[in-house]
């Protein structure tokens, strides 16, 4: 039985690859939409927070000093992802994914409302776009916890932990 779903998608405000829509709910809306009314407790880590998690040059320069293989490589990973966020006005990498992880392990970074959230299945411009309805304007009861902030510098903390505890054996 799934007891949570917690999904990096969408975006309360905007989208990326529409102005509306976010990529990972664009390639399948309607999967989205049958998710999102399942019933099931989510948490959705949209645009609006993964796109304050930006790892900037002083931070890939701490993890390359960790100096382990997996330090290293995620160095050179987000050396590429930061000059190509910085040529779209990015002051930072954002690393989008890493937000859905820290919101199951670290939460109490992160700021959080409840609101009913949809997926738009029709429209020339809003196609696939994620509704937020933080004023319960549509009579509907919160399907999600939608987040909001992150803690730029707690979430690098984090990151680079991860980071120093490649090779450790955990019991």
């Amino acid at each position: 039985k799934i007891a949570h779903i917690c999904f990096m998608g969408g975006g309360a405000a905007y989208g990326n690859w529409t102005p509306a829509a976010e990529f990972n709910i664009l390639v399948d809306p309607e999967a989205a939409y049958v998710v999102f009314h399942s019933g099931l407790p989510m948490t959705m880590c949209g645009l609006d927070v993964t796109e304050q998690a930006l790892v900037k040059p002083a931070d890939i320069e701490r993890m390359r000093e960790i100096d382990n293989p997996v330090a290293r490589i995620v160095a050179e990973w987000l050396d590429f992802f930061y000059l190509f966020h910085k040529e779209k006005g990015y002051s930072g990498a954002p690393v989008h994914d890493a937000v859905a992880v820290i919101a199951l392990t670290n939460p109490e970074i992160l700021t959080m409302k409840r609101s009913f959230v949809d997926v738009e299945l029709s429209g020339d411009y809003c196609r696939a776009a994620t509704v937020a309805d933080f004023y319960g304007v549509l009579g509907q009861e919160a399907n999600m916890n939608v987040v909001l902030d992150i803690e730029r510098d707690k979430f690098i903390d984090l990151l680079c932990e991860s980071l120093e505890s490649y090779g450790e054996v955990r019991e």
